[in-house]
């Protein structure tokens, strides 16, 4: 990553801040606006300190994709107290690089029930993407399946959704604060405090497949040990001068409160 990512990221972070501590507030257009309220606060930041960028459309990745480098931003807005552990990606799977640019992700917390249709940024973190995933070479596609049902006429398609764990389930100290979490070796430039480091290890086993059974409903995966185990990717976090210095660390992950959360979530009230 090279001088011009840090100051996209960097930059980013430190007018969002500046916004946050200056009342800046989330329009929504109406109630049913429930994506991009938060993904244009962003980009509204993004204008004003004149950094061009074009944005993508509705399952495009990465929402903000910068010109002047080789960045590019994905915006998830998370309602608080709510759904704020994890986090679907159905367009493609977090990492810190995609299609030869440098992503990071930017998670915003608001309130969600407000009394009206503006309403503050409660907390930040812009993430690098290698802090949710550092495997660069997997390719997100969706296939399908064709001759079920009784006639052989009906197709049934492979559409993926990653259930993901934010920075607030994976960073404890994030919470009621603003923080930039960056690849160690990288640095974010004058006016942040360091914070602290942190290490990712790299699981003993990786998937590699699945396969679902239509007449039990069972789904199982297919995994193989990781030829990577126990890597080390290695982050520290940062906030501006003058913002709170309470510590963060990693807190102790166990993947199965993945498969916990996102079944409580996508229950149908």
């Amino acid at each position: 990553m090279g001088t011009g990512s840090r100051l996209a990221a960097a930059e980013a972070f430190r007018r969002s801040v500046e916004a946050i501590e200056q009342g800046r507030l989330i329009h929504r257009e109406s109630t049913t606006d429930k994506e991009f309220h938060f993904q244009n606060w962003f980009g509204d930041r993004l204008r004003e300190l004149d950094l061009p960028f074009e944005a993508g459309g509705r399952n495009s990745y990465p929402d903000y994709r910068m010109v002047q480098s080789t960045d590019g931003f994905e915006v998830k807005g998370l309602a608080y107290p709510g759904r704020d552990a994890t986090f679907d990606s159905n367009s493609q799977m977090p990492s810190g690089f995609h299609n030869a640019r440098t992503i990071y992700y930017v998670f915003g917390r608001y309130p969600a029930r407000p009394d009206g249709d503006s309403y503050p940024v409660l907390d930040l973190v812009i993430c690098h993407g290698d802090f949710l995933n550092a495997a660069h070479d997997y390719q997100h596609k969706n296939k399908n399946v064709k001759a079920f049902g009784s006639y052989g006429d009906i197709m049934i398609r492979d559409r993926k959704m990653y259930v993901v764990p934010t920075p607030f389930r994976l960073i404890e100290g994030a919470a009621h604060h603003q923080t930039l979490v960056l690849p160690d070796a990288h640095h974010p430039g004058a006016g942040f405090l360091e914070l602290g480091p942190f290490v990712r290890r790299e699981a003993r086993e990786i998937v590699i497949g699945y396969t679902f059974d239509l007449r039990s409903n069972a789904l199982t995966p297919e995994k193989v040990p990781n030829p990577r185990a126990g890597q080390e990717h290695r982050f520290r976090a940062w906030r501006l001068r003058g913002s709170s210095d309470d510590p963060v660390s990693l807190r102790r992950f166990d993947s199965s409160e993945i498969e916990l959360e996102a079944a409580d979530d996508f229950i149908d009230e």
